[in-house]
C-alpha cells in the first residue's frame, strides 16, 4: 500500500473542527447545540456587499491578476491610509483568505528547518501552516495569570537561534483576545531590528478593540519597513468568512515580489469574492460602531457569568471575540467530547474548543478552553449555565 508523507502524518487536526462529528451525532439525537467553538460571527454581512453581488454585470468570470485586481488593491490602500497607515497598492498581494497570506509569508521568508517564535496560546492553524512549510514553531508562553500579555523580551531573546527567521503575533489575539499595547509593539519592533528578523502580525481583528483601547499596527512603526509583514482578511471585519479573501501587506519590495511568485503559482484569488470585498470597503463606520458595541456587551455578559462559576479562571479580552477559560478539569478534550456525547440541560448542550490545540508546548493548556462569543447575549447566558451544570456533573 502506498504511504502517506511524513508531513501529511504530522499535520495537526484542527482543535476547533475535530469535534464536529460528535456535534453532528448529538444533533441527530435532537440536542440543540450552542456553538462556542468557532469564530463564525452571527453578525450580518454589510448590505453594500450584497448590493454589489446583485449588481454584478459581467459575461465571463475571468481570472484576476495574481496579486489581486488593481482597483481592489488601490481601495485597500485607501482603507489603510484612513487608519494612518501609509501603504500603496503595490505593497499588497490579495490572497484566498488570510490563511493563504500566511502560507505565502512562510514560503517567502523561511526554508525547511528554519524557526519562527510565536507567543502561545496562538491561532491553532499556525501549527498547520508551519508543518506544511517544514518550519519549526518555537513557542514563548504567555500566561492567563497576567491576561496573556506579551512575555518579556528576555524570554524571546533566549529562544533566538541562527535558524530563527521571524516572530509572529496575532493582534488582537486569537484565541486570547489580548490587544498589544503600543509599548509592547515597540519592544517587538526593536527586537526584530536588533536581530534582523521579520515581524509578522496577523491583524485580521484590527477593528475590534474595546474599552477605549487603540490597535497599534506594526506598519506604523518607523524603521520597520523591511521587517514588517501584515496578514489581513475580510472574514471577521465584515462577517465574510466564506468569501475567502485576505491579503499580505509589506513595504519590503523583495518580500512582495517573492510572495507574488507563490500567488502566480495558484493563478489568482477568487474574482467574484474580490468584487464583494471591494464593496465591503464602503461599509459605513456606523456598522462597526454597532458591531463593537454588540461584542462589548457580549464579552461583559460572558466574562461576568464565567467569573461566578467556582473553579473557573478567565482572562478578560480587550479585542477580537474570544476568551480563554481555565476549568477545574484535567483534560478539556475529554470534557468537550463528553458535553456533546453525554450531557445536556433540557435537551441543550454546548460545543467548545479545547485550548491545548492552541499551544505547541506539550501538556500545556490541557485544562483550558477557548470560547468565541459570537452568539447573542441570551444564548451566551444559556450556554454558560450549561457549562456550570456540566462542571458539577462531570467526573474526570
Amino acid at each position: 500500500m502506498p504511504k502517506i508523507s511524513q508531513k501529511g502524518n504530522s499535520m495537526p487536526a484542527s482543535p476547533i473542527r475535530k469535534l464536529v462529528p460528535y456535534a453532528e451525532e448529538a444533533e441527530k439525537k435532537g440536542k440543540h447545540i450552542y456553538y462556542l467553538n468557532i469564530g463564525q460571527p452571527d453578525i450580518k454581512t454589510p448590505d453594500v456587499v450584497f448590493e454589489a453581488i446583485r449588481d454584478i454585470d459581467i459575461d465571463v468570470i475571468a481570472y484576476s491578476r495574481s496579486e489581486g485586481s488593481e482597483a481592489y488593491r488601490k481601495k485597500i490602500s485607501e482603507y489603510y491610509k484612513k487608519n494612518d497607515i501609509s501603504v500603496e497598492a503595490n505593497d499588497i498581494v490579495v490572497t484566498t483568505g488570510g490563511s493563504e497570506a500566511l502560507l505565502f509569508a512562510f514560503g517567502s521568508i523561511m526554508d525547511a528547518g528554519d524557526e519562527i517564535i510565536i507567543p502561545e496560546p496562538f491561532y491553532a492553524n499556525y501549527n498547520g501552516f508551519s508543518t506544511a512549510s517544514g518550519v519549526k514553531v518555537v513557542p514563548v508562553i504567555s500566561k492567563i495569570e497576567n491576561n496573556f500579555a506579551l512575555p518579556p523580551v528576555e524570554e524571546f531573546e533566549k529562544l533566538i537561534s541562527p535558524n530563527t527567521k521571524a516572530i509572529l503575533i496575532c493582534n488582537p489575539g486569537n484565541p486570547t483576545g489580548y490587544l498589544y499595547s503600543k509599548e509592547e509593539v515597540e519592544k517587538l519592533a526593536a527586537m526584530v531590528k536588533k536581530h534582523d528578523l521579520f515581524l509578522i502580525a496577523d491583524e485580521v481583528y484590527r477593528e475590534f478593540a474595546y474599552d477605549g483601547a487603540t490597535h497599534h499596527s506594526i506598519l506604523k512603526e518607523p524603521g520597520l519597513e523591511e521587517h514588517a509583514i501584515v496578514i489581513d482578511s475580510v472574514s471577521k471585519r465584515y462577517s465574510m468568512c466564506g468569501a475567502r479573501i485576505g491579503y499580505l501587506v509589506s513595504k519590503n519590495k523583495q518580500l512582495i515580489q517573492t510572495a507574488l511568485k507563490f500567488a502566480q503559482a495558484r493563478l489568482s484569488p477568487p474574482t467574484l469574492a474580490q468584487i464583494a470585498s471591494e464593496a465591503a470597503l464602503d461599509t459605513p463606520q456606523s456598522y462597526f460602531d454597532e458591531v463593537i458595541s454588540d461584542y462589548v456587551n457580549r464579552r461583559n455578559t460572558l466574562i461576568s457569568e464565567l467569573e461566578k462559576i467556582d473553579g473557573v479562571t478567565v482572562a478578560k479580552p480587550n479585542g477580537a471575540f474570544y476568551c480563554i477559560a481555565q476549568l477545574p478539569v484535567k483534560n478539556s478534550d475529554d470534557f468537550a467530547q463528553w458535553l456533546l456525547e453525554s450531557f445536556d440541560v433540557d435537551g441543550e448542550t454546548i460545543m467548545v474548543a479545547p485550548a491545548a490545540g492552541f499551544y505547541s508546548s506539550p501538556g500545556v493548556g490541557l485544562n483550558q478552553i477557548r470560547i468565541a462569543y459570537v452568539l447573542k447575549e441570551e444564548s451566551l447566558l444559556k450556554a454558560v449555565n450549561i457549562l456550570k451544570q456540566a462542571l458539577k456533573a462531570y467526573k474526570d
